[in-house]
């Protein structure tokens, strides 16, 4: 049994896999999945796990080199759109249907309880070196 890190087998094997330029997606409860996306479903009840709980484990586990958001964040949930903006440096902002358009090539969706408006970031893998 692995005794630290992503326990969830579905998430560490995606993140395994994934090299420099692939896309994974956070997304909230009500984000559509395209169908041949991947869909790690994480959503237990409303709220949890909660979308920072969940790019929290993700950010030790993952070389971030660019994040994507969707542009209404900042006025429909300015609260998480300032936690994101402290912890990255290079985001981008599309419009929201953009968003669920990009998330087509994403290797994986992970499904999170999250229950606020536009607590969705597409994670763009870096380099290590």
């Amino acid at each position: 049994m692995k005794k630290n890190g992503t326990l969830n087998s579905e998430i560490s094997k995606v993140l395994s896999d994934m090299g420099h330029t692939d896309t994974i997606v956070i997304a909230d409860c009500g984000l559509p999945i395209p169908a041949n996306v991947k869909k790690i479903d994480l959503a237990l009840k409303i709220g949890t796990p909660a979308f920072l709980d969940v790019l929290e484990e993700l950010e030790l586990e993952m070389m971030i080199e660019k994040v994507t958001l969707a542009s209404e964040i900042n006025e429909h949930n300015p609260n998480l759109h300032h936690l994101l903006c402290d912890k990255f440096t290079d985001i981008a902002y599309v419009s929201h249907e953009d968003l669920k358009q990009e998330t087509k090539s994403a290797k994986a969706i992970i499904r999170t309880g999250e229950a606020t408006p536009y607590a969705n970031i597409i994670l763009k893998a870096g380099v290590i070196f």
